[in-house]
């Protein structure tokens, strides 16, 4: 029993260790391929109804337009750059939505997202989600804002085999991501919630009134102020 102890005791370690070496080295190299989109590319070679499809390209933040992410902060997180990873205030909210069967949205911050997205696989349960809190922390601490925003909006999936802004941009209207106007940007922000569903270039009723939204939102937040 005291061998299977320290075995596990040096394992922790070890991925404790190894969490953070891995954060750290992510402050700085771009980020190329996520279990996500190895999930998907997997998917599209079992389904014989799809075909293989992978655009993704990595940009700074300085080669995305402005417009963009502020549509993904007024879209998916206006919270952003005040919470330390977590709102607490729609954690709550959708704690209590749940207990009255109310179909709400999680409390997710785009912090959360990135942490999911980059290092984790997708689900709901309790394991996954500690983990996803753990590398929020992580993230919050070694990355800081602006890079969390970076990483977000290079890895998020945008479309069936898309990922991160300038594929989207590409794709969905033709130009580089430094060159999205406020109305696309907040078209591809409407369609985050289901990518697959929902085509930025293609609006639906619902994905216009979304891009409304959103637009009023950037309005109301300004800009997207990073610490020097």
């Amino acid at each position: 029993m005291k061998k299977i102890i320290a075995w596990v005791g040096k394992v922790s370690l070890a991925l404790f260790v190894g969490s953070i070496v891995l954060v750290a080295l992510l402050s700085v190299f771009p980020v190329y391929f996520t279990p996500l989109m190895g999930i998907r590319t997997a998917e599209q070679a079992i389904l014989k109804d799809k075909s293989l499809a992978f655009k993704k390209d990595w940009e700074p933040i300085e080669n995305i337009s402005p417009h963009l992410y502020l549509a993904v902060v007024a879209a998916e997180d206006q919270k952003f750059l005040t919470h330390s990873g977590f709102d607490w205030e729609a954690i709550e909210k959708a704690f209590e939505g749940n207990k009255t069967g109310k179909q709400l949205r999680g409390g997710s911050t785009i912090s959360n997202q990135a942490a999911k997205n980059v290092f984790l696989w997708p689900g709901r349960n309790f394991i996954r989600k500690g983990i996803e809190a753990y590398f929020t922390v992580l993230i919050e601490f070694l990355w800081g804002k602006e890079r969390i925003l970076e990483v977000y909006l290079n890895v998020i999936e945008m479309g069936d085999g898309i990922y991160g802004a300038e594929a989207a941009a590409q794709y969905y209207f033709k130009k580089p991501a430094s060159k999205l106007t406020r109305q696309e940007a907040a078209l591809i922000a409407a369609v985050l919630p289901n990518p697959i569903r929902w085509r930025p270039d293609k609006p639906t009723a619902y994905i216009k009134k979304r891009q409304a939204w959103i637009l009023r939102n950037m309005r109301n937040l300004g800009e997207v102020k990073f610490e020097e």
